[in-house]
């Protein structure tokens, strides 16, 4: 026996014929304005994501600001942080622009001695923050930030659109077997 290619063909809910039913039509344009909605507004919300993400960095790296502090204790060489092997915490005083003298532990170079300047980052109330990140570290983040949102956006209407096809289909099943039910009482048999 030879087997047979089961043919799809594109576009079969939109031409004429007798077989298709009106759910066909009703389905065919849920997952045209699904598939148009999730792009439109899987880009508008990736926009508005990335846009948030960049305002908030930009917010933040305003209040950086760079200040010179001084080692309080010399750091082995052989000590090790769990992240960077370079660079370990350690306790530095440093003078914020108030004038007010402060104590903190900072990330430092590891075998740093005492009375060392090393450079740190302050907030504008002149506690200690992370060192700003580079302008490709924020980019990235920028992008990657606005293309998961877009695609959350993207697959949240997609989402929709395939609960509402199924709403559809379903209440097109239900149809179906009423009208099965009334032709059988015509035929004056029933199966099952």
């Amino acid at each position: 026996m030879r087997k047979t290619k089961r043919v799809k063909v594109l576009g079969w809910r939109w031409r004429r014929n007798q077989l298709r039913r009106h759910s066909d039509v009703v389905e065919a344009w849920i997952v045209l304005a699904a598939w148009a909605l999730a792009a439109a507004g899987g880009t508008v919300a990736g926009v508005a994501g990335a846009q948030a993400v960049d305002a908030g960095q930009a917010r933040d790296g305003a209040v950086h600001q760079p200040a010179t502090a001084v080692m309080l204790r010399t750091v082995p060489r052989g000590a090790r942080a769990a992240a960077d092997y370079n660079r370990v915490r350690a306790e530095v005083r440093w003078t914020d622009a108030q004038g007010t003298v402060r104590t903190a532990t900072a990330d430092v170079k590891a075998g740093t001695a005492v009375g060392s300047s090393v450079p740190v980052w302050t907030d504008g109330r002149g506690h200690l923050v992370d060192e700003p990140t580079s302008p490709v570290v924020e980019t990235a983040r920028v992008v990657m930030a606005g293309t998961g949102v877009g695609l959350a956006g993207g697959l949240f209407v997609l989402a929709g659109g395939y609960l509402i096809r199924l709403r559809v289909e379903r209440r097109a099943t239900e149809r179906w077997g009423e009208e099965w039910e009334r032709t059988g009482d015509r035929w004056g048999r029933r199966t099952g």
